[in-house]
């Protein structure tokens, strides 16, 4: 049989409890992503994702920590790192000039590339130290100013600011032993709606969506080592949304813009995740559809809340559904997608907390960020 773990599913508290082990032990389970419930310091940080590295050298450990207000460790040493439109407002902002300290001349836009990759560096530095493997960063979105759940967390609004900026942050990530993700395609910036709760509806042009919000991703394609789509409806070009639509995911984003990464779909358990066709769909109905659709991996999170105590059921529900799903014949495992899993793993060993602190090219980055 082909192996492929494409599940990506959360756990409840500060330690693995027996059921979080006997989830994150089943071979479709290829992952997990923390939050801040997760989180006390850095000791209990680094404990629990050696436990999981204990149970599975394998296993992908995952978290959101983009900067600004989506940062899951913000205490006990972790820089607290500014949200994207710091470092766009940073390229847009007029020259200035340099004291002697710093050689002279004057700061400029391609400063904010300096900085850019500094934060991915400091980023993926800190999280490798305590044992993470990947954060979803950075969002290519663009800054409309109509949707809050973006907001500060793009560059900017000009596709090609965007993405000389996140492409400077990669590659402090890439700096740092850390893959990157790009998100949310073809981008979630010019609705309003948020998809935590309601089903965006992007009513413009193949054509106006590619020169615009999706360009990032092309001119990206070689950068990019993961990406995730948006739970978005462009009804223009497929009436479903681009998690589930294989004309995105097959069609344009791997054919015509030639991403050969991986694909990992946005967490199922928002509102606008399990709706198709106009129809509500189960956890293990919406995991087959974005997994037939062309994603990779799926993401089932904050269901585990008490898992200890009997809750995770929804995991527990998936788990069961795709197995018996393979065994039925509704869904092939792919050898490519878990390759693709594998390549988001780390490829050496990153040094301690104590041993960062002290490099000259941390420090030198933490200079960029202050």
């Amino acid at each position: 049989m082909t192996l492929h773990a494409p599940l990506i599913i959360d756990i409840a508290g500060l330690t693995l409890s027996p059921v979080d082990r006997e989830r994150l032990k089943h071979p479709l389970v290829g992952g997990l992503i923390l939050f801040a419930r997760n989180w006390k310091d850095r000791a209990q940080l680094t404990a629990l994702c050696r436990s999981i590295k204990k149970l599975r050298s394998d296993l992908l450990i995952s978290v959101d920590h983009e900067g600004g207000r989506v940062q899951r460790f913000k205490t006990d040493g972790f820089t607290h790192l500014p949200p994207m439109r710091a470092l766009g407002e940073m390229w847009l902002a007029a020259p200035k000039p340099l004291g002697k300290a710093a050689g002279g001349g004057h700061a400029g836009p391609l400063d904010a590339t300096n900085a850019a990759t500094a934060c991915g560096y400091v980023l993926g530095a800190e999280l490798r130290a305590c044992g993470v493997d990947l954060s979803f960063t950075p969002v290519l979105d663009l800054d409309y100013g109509a949707s809050g759940v973006i907001g500060d967390r793009a560059f900017g609004r000009d596709p090609r600011v965007v993405s000389l900026l996140a492409k400077s942050l990669m590659q402090g990530l890439l700096q740092s032993g850390m893959a990157n993700c790009g998100k949310h395609f073809p981008g979630h910036g010019f609705v309003k709606a948020d998809s935590h709760t309601d089903i965006p509806v992007d009513k413009r042009s193949l054509k106006a969506i590619l020169q615009d919000d999706a360009a990032p991703y092309r001119w990206l394609s070689n950068s990019m080592t993961s990406v995730m789509p948006a739970h978005v409806i462009y009804p223009k070009v497929d009436s479903r949304p681009a998690g589930f639509s294989s004309t995105w995911l097959n069609g344009i984003l791997r054919g015509q813009m030639g991403f050969t990464g991986a694909i990992f779909s946005d967490d199922l358990s928002m509102a606008g995740a399990r709706m198709l066709d106009g129809q509500a769909l189960s956890y293990t109905q919406a995991a087959i559809a974005a997994l037939r659709a062309g994603c990779d991996m799926v993401l089932l999170c904050n269901q585990s809340v008490a898992s200890s105590e009997g809750g995770g059921h929804a995991i527990d529900e998936l788990i069961a559904g795709l197995t018996e799903a393979q065994l039925k014949g509704q869904w092939q495992a792919q050898e490519a997608s878990e390759q693709r899993r594998l390549n988001l793993l780390p490829r050496q060993a990153a040094p301690d907390w104590d041993t960062l602190m002290v490099q000259p090219e941390y420090m030198h980055a933490l200079d960029w960020i202050a």
